[in-house]
């Protein structure tokens, strides 16, 4: 049986016992039906598994206790930032979810020109919480001990003003495929638009600011599948995919 890998947001020290957070109690207890001593992995983002296990289950809620915490996850040689336009729904999601599992550092949703989804005030708060449970799941089933930055969503032209260094424009119409590229540093931004893409104003917007448009192949892909072959392709060279 595979042992329960569960994030929490509270320190961990080992052999403190400590009562888990409502939501998730009511995962292991109700949904998975741990029963006292059962195995499982907390994690904090710091870095590290601690190994625990259950030492009380019930209505009024569920405690655990900690203990050493394994090697700690090595940094990955390359950071990757990903500025990712928003997308409608399961969309989204998606794109979030998998580019967690191949290891982005930081994500920065978008709302461009073509964007089909506009949210502000408490609406993008929620859709903020929903995309951090998005990454945090994402760690939880990929094994990943630091959890990737989810940076505040932003309209294009801000971000694009702030943002320095330049980066990597997918663009299904660039000359020069992403695997014709040098190595970058130590980070790389790469940036893709919602459906529909970029606007021509954005496109050359963003190459004034020192970004590079490259192309993947002969087909268009869809915005959700996007970065997940970026992404894919970034590790295998100049990362950790493989290593």
């Amino acid at each position: 049986m595979r042992i329960p890998r569960v994030y929490v947001d509270l320190p961990l020290e080992p052999g403190a016992s400590l009562e888990l957070p409502s939501e998730q109690s009511r995962h292991l207890v109700q949904v998975l039906r741990l029963p006292p001593d059962a195995p499982l992995v907390l994690f904090n983002g710091d870095g590290s598994d601690y190994p625990a296990h259950l030492i009380r289950t019930g209505r009024g809620g569920s405690s655990v206790r900690v203990g050493t915490p394994g090697a700690p996850e090595p940094m990955a040689p390359l950071d990757i930032h990903l500025a990712l336009g928003v997308s409608k729904g399961e969309r989204m999601d998606y794109a979030l979810q998998k580019s967690v599992e191949l290891g982005v550092g930081r994500v920065t949703p978008l709302f461009t020109e073509r964007s089909q989804v506009h949210l502000s005030g408490p609406r993008l708060e929620r859709r903020m919480d929903h995309w951090r449970g998005i990454l945090i799941g994402a760690c939880e089933q990929s094994g990943r001990r630091r959890l990737p930055d989810l940076a505040p969503a932003a309209s294009y032209s801000d971000w694009l003003c702030n943002h320095a260094g330049g980066g990597l424009l997918l663009d299904p119409e660039a000359a020069r495929p992403l695997t014709a590229l040098p190595a970058p540093g130590a980070t790389v931004t790469l940036l893709i638009g919602p459906e529909g893409g970029l606007s021509p104003r954005e496109r050359a917007s963003v190459r004034d600011r020192g970004f590079e448009g490259v192309r993947l192949g002969p087909r268009i892909l869809r915005t959700e599948t996007a970065p997940l072959a970026a992404i894919a392709v970034i590790q295998a060279l100049w990362g950790d995919l493989g290593a």
